[in-house]
């Protein structure tokens, strides 16, 4: 299983001080089937914690996922700040999403090496 974010997904996890760890905690519960919302085409939305507080009132993070394989973290948003993605929105968080998923390790390559996506260590899961 590999683990990556995109470059917006980085700034917005170091501006709103989530850690790695947090991000991986995420993975690891969708890899046991734990996921806040199926949203189709491989994209599933994960609650993330606040720094020294609970899920419930914290983050939510739109993440490309296929278990055992890889997971993208594609966007993130405060829950205070807005309530969901518009439905043009959701679509094209889907193709995105396909597009990562079926990225060749070259293109992966490609993208960690520009800066466009940064690879997050990873060492647990199925």
């Amino acid at each position: 299983m590999r683990v990556f974010k995109v470059r917006s997904v980085a700034r917005f996890v170091r501006r709103e001080r989530i850690g790695d760890g947090d991000l991986i905690e995420a993975i690891e519960r969708a890899e046991r089937g734990i996921v806040d919302a199926d949203l189709g085409a491989g994209l599933i939305k994960q609650r993330v914690a606040r720094p020294g507080q609970g899920r419930a009132g914290g983050f939510r993070v739109l993440v490309a996922f296929r278990i055992r394989d890889r997971a993208v973290f594609l966007y993130g948003f405060a829950k205070n700040e807005r309530d969901n993605i518009d439905p043009d929105e959701l679509a094209d968080l889907r193709e995105l999403a396909e597009s990562w998923l079926t990225a060749s390790a070259e293109q992966l390559g490609r993208s960690l090496a520009d800066g466009s996506l940064q690879e997050v260590e990873y060492g647990g899961g199925s």
